[in-house]
């Protein structure tokens, strides 16, 4: 990291990085590590989670323009999540907090069941080479944790310049009982949330179309909402 990461890490971490257990690997989640939302932002707000939070482009972005909902950036690297906190104490996103952790740990041990209101998953790794393509995210046990974390209503969010990729997540998600689709015809409108970031520009400048994908956590006990 440079040095102004490295002084983000040790200034800004305590404010707005969760410290979760770990288990075996440095970015491990501990079974048993679930976390209570109103302690950790100090109030109960809507609670809207980004996997893959690379920089923060948007979820800082999110995070200023939405104050009364919380947010939690999910990401592996260590850079990233201090060019976050950087760009989140500038903008003054008290409703943001980091977490360096692997995704779908943090969504079958972190998160308290149906906790979130939402779930992004914008421009994830596309793993496009034949033989790593077992590596993608979004398969049928992510849309199972993915599931698991949303609440009855709640919405997971994707987007990728990788055709294949969505096509795949689409047929993921179609294949899910606990998800329906929130968009008419291929693909959804683009989300209005999401900023533009590097990511999305590079996809375009190479011919690559953007493809937005909206699904709706079924509601399977009407009682529990």
């Amino acid at each position: 990291m440079t040095d102004a990461q490295d002084g983000a890490w040790s200034d800004l971490a305590p404010r707005y990085v969760i410290d979760a257990p770990r288990d075996a690997a440095s970015t491990s989640i501990r079974p048993g590590s679930e976390i209570d939302p109103i302690a950790v932002w100090g109030r109960s707000a809507p609670l809207i989670a980004e996997i893959g939070s690379g920089q923060g482009h948007a979820i800082v972005h999110a995070a200023t323009s939405a104050p009364d909902t919380d947010f939690l950036a999910i990401e592996v690297f260590k850079a990233g999540l201090a060019r976050t906190m950087l760009d989140a104490d500038r903008a003054g996103a008290v409703n943001l907090r980091l977490v360096e952790a692997n995704a779908p740990e943090v969504l079958e041990h972190l998160l308290p069941a149906a906790s979130l209101t939402e779930l992004w998953v914008f421009f994830p790794d596309p793993w496009h080479k034949n033989k790593h393509t077992k590596r993608r995210l979004v398969t049928d046990a992510f849309a199972t944790l993915a599931a698991r974390a949303l609440r009855g209503g709640g919405m997971l969010r994707l987007a990728t310049d990788w055709e294949d990729y969505a096509l795949q997540m689409r047929e993921v998600l179609a294949r899910s009982a606990d998800f329906e689709p929130a968009f008419a015809g291929e693909w959804a409108e683009r989300h209005d949330g999401r900023v533009l970031t590097a990511f999305e520009r590079k996809g375009a400048r190479a011919g690559r179309a953007i493809r937005d994908l909206a699904y709706r956590r079924v509601v399977s006990d009407p009682e529990a909402g």
